[in-house]
């Protein structure tokens, strides 16, 4: 592969070295694919006691293959579903990699067990899915120790991904929330890596995202992915809002793309909602053991409307409420008693937990009530499987369901609706067995508010799954239903499942990826920051940073020398609550000022007041207030001013008043007046709030001051007002030519002064 960074000091990255660049052509281009499990079915031999592998058809992560080009070769990385003995993992992991090109991690069971059972499926699962642990008794309490496991996991995730590598035109496509530092640990290692991140679950709203202790680390982490991608846009939303409210970052909306500027990159945010592998449904359609079972399941409901429920066995799903919902229609609906049948199929969970099982019970026990007291000999109105069942047999009822509901109360994406759909079309031989025209195909779905495929199906019955009433009125309207409406629904939905299938989604994503690569890929990239606080911030190309030696040097050749120190976030740390300058400043600043060579100024916002009574110890120290309006040379000069002192502020008294209703409207916003300007400050603002308001605001005084010589800016938390030509007075005799050593971040004084910058500037002799 070709070394970009690997060999990169603190000084940035080398980019391109030949002689560290080995030819990539007689590689196939690869897409490696992170998420936390292989698409691996895992079993011993019983006679020779090997491990036998095979791919799991079910898998979503092996049905993306179809929307790769056949020119990438695809590499997946990920746990299998078993622990592999440490004397087997070698002789394990040689043959994933030649059979399936599959790298596994091994995770050692201890870690297995508190990284996936306790940091994702106790804290962030939940959480995710709008689950608070309001107390220990309501869930699990924060374990610091848990996410020190999802960290080293997510460790041994990157050490295999960037195994997998072959070259740097890779991309690595990481999938959910299991792995969301994993962008960050790879970007360490590989400035200059593609990376995309996908997640599959819900993104919560800002109000439940910032109640998790490790909640800034988490969003810097996927922040150095270079796509974000979601299944629907109010989880976009949710994430956007977030990092505009914990982070301070701000999004933007340019030619139909969602863009976060995270130091200087350029991360794009996707709207991608997943699809299904439509050929390979058709193609379990066809199969004789699927057919078979329709004509079981025809023969057996026959004369009855079938409602359809799979959904797995977990507290989100909303099967009691479904079930609920089902016994208030029977309740209501005495003529549909003994015609209505609603199937329950649950899947078998993927963690066993105190939830998992009181819902399970809770089930079971409506279950029970239902079929006592509606039932009759040779009617069950709940037939309910909560074992494992074979997927031609789920075909088989999505085929013969009249209707299918999905009640889940939160849910990422769900693609039972989808399947329904495409198995509800059917084909030539099924269609003869249902004892239907192929052309009139129907389908009814009724879904919940609150799973990503709701806005996809708009043909659909939208329910709210906390109101049992509404639940149960949309099971009732759905019976009664015409042919020609449950008709016209299922054409609008099949041709949308059709377009939007699995490849369609792929191929959607990585376009994207690709793009945003591209735009990211002319930069220059520089590491800052240790552990989850590091950071690649991007720079243009032709930024040259320097070297302490060089600035020393080019310091002492010169004659004259202009020195121009920006205040706050310079000199003055930002975030320093006290803003005035300590003794060891104005003492460094002093001995600045006495060499004879050397011209200092201060170049600041703030008002020449304060600068000038803070800095009036030191004599030669020139200052430029409210960012150059006025100079002063040294302490014995006069204040000079450009525009000159009798420019005309007519305009203050207008845009005061009008500063001051946005003030009084945006709770934590004030009004800063300066001698040459008036500026509008929603610092200590809701920060979304705040933006809105300052965008309406720069729109209105914009309107408003049109005909006057003053210019609107928008700035860093502020709007402000000032007139339109402020230049910055130099003498007739300053030299016009400057060489500019401002790249250099010079750590002159790291006791005074922790995250300052010196930017220096040498006149040419």
């Amino acid at each position: 592969m070709k070394v970009t960074d690997i060999v990169s000091g603190a000084h940035g990255v080398t980019v391109g070295d030949e002689d560290l660049a080995s030819p990539t052509s007689i590689f196939l281009k690869r897409q490696v694919v992170v998420a936390n499990f292989l698409p691996l079915q895992t079993a011993r031999d019983k006679t020779t006691g090997k491990w036998c592998f095979e791919w799991d058809e079910d898998s979503l992560l092996l049905q993306m293959k179809d929307g790769f080009s056949p020119e990438i070769e695809v590499v997946y990385v990920g746990s299998l579903k078993v622990d592999i003995d440490a004397e087997e993992q070698e002789e394990v992991s040689q043959e994933l990699l030649e059979e399936f090109k599959c790298i596994p991690t091994f995770l050692a069971p201890h870690l297995q067990r508190s990284f996936y059972h306790g940091f994702c499926k106790g804290h962030l699962w939940p959480l995710f899915h709008y689950m608070l642990p309001i107390s220990a008794a309501q869930g699990e309490l924060f374990d610091k120790s848990l996410f020190g496991a999802y960290i080293s996991a997510n460790r041994i995730f990157a050490d295999k991904a960037v195994e997998a590598m072959n070259s740097d035109e890779d991309y690595i496509w990481i999938h959910d929330y299991h792995l969301m530092l994993l962008p960050i640990l790879l970007r360490k290692r590989l400035s200059q890596v593609k990376l995309g991140f996908f997640l599959h679950s819900p993104f919560p709203s800002s109000e439940i995202y910032k109640t998790l202790p490790v909640r800034d680390q988490l969003l810097k982490g996927l922040l150095n992915a270079d796509v974000i991608g979601f299944q629907t846009f109010d989880y976009a939303r949710h994430f956007l809002s977030c990092c505009s409210r914990l982070l301070g970052l701000d999004y933007k909306f340019k030619h139909g793309y969602i863009g976060i500027e995270y130091f200087g990159r350029i991360v794009s945010i996707k709207i991608a909602p997943v699809g299904v592998h439509v050929g390979r449904l058709e193609k379990l359609l066809k199969c004789p053991t699927t057919i078979a079972k329709v004509q079981e399941i025809k023969q057996k409901f026959k004369g009855k409307t079938l409602f359809l429920g799979i959904d797995d066995m977990d507290i989100f799903k909303g099967m009691s409420l479904k079930l609920l919902a089902f016994e208030v229609m029977l309740q209501r609906n005495e003529n549909l008693r003994g015609k209505i049948v609603l199937i329950q199929i649950a899947n078998p969970p993927r963690t066993m937990g105190k939830n998992v099982i009181e819902t399970r019970n809770e089930v079971i026990s409506i279950v029970e009530r239902i079929n006592s007291v509606y039932g009759s000999p040779g009617y069950e109105p709940v037939v309910f499987t909560d074992y494992s069942i074979p997927y031609h047999v789920k075909i088989a009822y999505y085929v013969m369901a009249d209707c299918c509901i999905v009640n889940a109360v939160r849910d990422g994406m769900n693609l039972v609706p989808y399947e329904y759909v495409v198995c509800r079309q059917g084909t030539e031989e099924i269609d003869r067995h249902r004892g239907i025209n192929m052309v009139r195909c129907t389908s009814t779905l009724i879904i919940s508010e609150f799973i990503g495929c709701s806005p996809s199906l708009s043909g659909a019955i939208k329910v709210n799954p906390w109101s049992l009433q509404d639940v149960a009125d949309a099971l009732s309207h759905a019976s009664e239903l015409s042919e020609n409406e449950r008709q016209l629904h299922h054409e609008k939905h099949y041709r949308y499942v059709i377009s939007h299938h699995v490849a369609y989604w792929v191929h959607s994503f990585l376009q994207e990826l690709e793009r945003a690569c591209q735009g990211n890929c002319n930069q220059k990239y520089y590491r800052l920051g240790i552990g989850l606080n590091f950071r690649v911030v991007s720079l243009s190309p032709d930024f040259r940073k320097l070297s302490v030696d060089e600035l020393v040097s080019s310091y002492k050749r010169t004659n004259r020398r202009a020195i121009f120190l920006d205040y706050d976030g310079t000199i003055m740390p930002a975030g320093s609550a006290c803003k005035i300058p300590s003794t060891r400043l104005i003492s460094i600043l002093n001995d600045l000022c006495t060499d004879p060579q050397n011209t200092v100024f201060i170049v600041s916002g703030r008002e020449r007041t304060a600068l000038g009574e803070w800095f009036c110890s030191c004599t030669n120290l020139g200052i430029a207030a409210e960012h150059g309006y006025f100079i002063r040379w040294n302490i014995d000069s006069d204040w000079e001013s450009s525009p000159p002192f009798g420019v005309s502020f007519e305009w203050r008294n207008t845009v005061e008043q009008v500063m001051k209703s946005y003030t009084e409207a945006t709770d934590g916003s004030f009004i800063e007046s300066k001698e040459s300007a008036l500026v509008w400050n929603y610092e200590d603002a809701d920060f979304e709030f705040g933006s809105c308001q300052a965008k309406e605001l720069s729109s209105h005084l914009e309107s408003l001051l049109a005909n006057d010589p003053v210019v609107v800016q928008r700035g860093h938390y502020i709007v402000e007002v000032k007139p339109q030509v402020c230049l910055l007075l130099l003498p007739k005799d300053f030299p016009n030519h400057f060489y500019e050593m401002s790249s250099m971040v010079v750590n002159a004084a790291p006791d005074l002064m922790p995250q300052s910058k010196l930017r220096f500037f040498s006149v040419k002799s």
